[in-house]
Parts: structure tokens; sequence; C-alpha cells
């Protein structure tokens, strides 16, 4: 899933747009522990839209959609507000960007974080 990711994940620098877009990992919660090896991630995503392809040039700051990384990988690229994804026994970082819709994050990047464990 990582490729189409690719050598656009720099998020420095003025050649990227900005947004104004809000995303929050509604589920799991901090802290929670999750039984199981699947795990439905529940995002709030305020001020921005989900797309699946880029829409116009120059990116606008309000299209895009979710990058899911856990523990440091990208396991899912969402077009919506609810995934499921796979997950492993131990501790986890889970995290959310909302990205541009060419897969290149904003700057400064729109992401969210929660720590949880799955047994």
């Amino acid at each position: 899933m990582a490729a189409g990711c690719g050598s656009k994940a720099k998020s420095t620098g003025s050649q990227r747009p900005s947004t104004n877009a809000q995303i929050q990992i509604l589920q799991p919660t901090a802290g929670e522990v999750v039984t199981g090896t699947s795990l439905q991630v529940v995002i709030s995503l305020t001020g921005g839209s989900i797309v699946p392809t880029a829409t116009a040039t120059p990116l606008p700051g309000n299209v895009g959609h979710i990058h899911l990384i856990d523990n440091g990988s990208i396991v899912s690229m969402a077009y919506g507000t609810t995934q499921q994804i796979s997950v492993t026994p131990g501790t986890h970082v889970l995290q959310a960007e909302f990205v541009a819709s060419d897969h290149g994050p904003y700057y400064p990047r729109d992401i969210s974080s929660v720590h949880f464990t799955a047994q």
C-alpha cells in the first residue's frame, strides 16, 4: 500500500499546500486494550473533504484522503472515516494523517495519534 505514497512524503517547505482541516482518532481510544486481530478505526475529519484522486492543480487545502499508520508503517489509505485494519499483539502507535489527494502531506502536517495495546 505504501507504493502510492513513495517520495511524496516530504513534510517541509513551501511547495506543499496547507490545510485548515482537523483530523482526530475517535476509536481506538488512548490506552485502550483491544482483543483480536482486526481493529475498527473511527476518524473524525472537520473542514476537509475526502476524494479518491487528484482533483485540481494546484492542490486545494481541503481535499484529500486519510493515511493510517501503525507503528510507523502505512497500513491503509482510507477514503472514508471508518476502516478495518489488522493488528498483532503488543503496543501500537496509530496515526491518522489527512493528506492531499496526491498522497503528499500538508504543511504543516495534519496528523493525530493514539497509543493502544492489542492482545
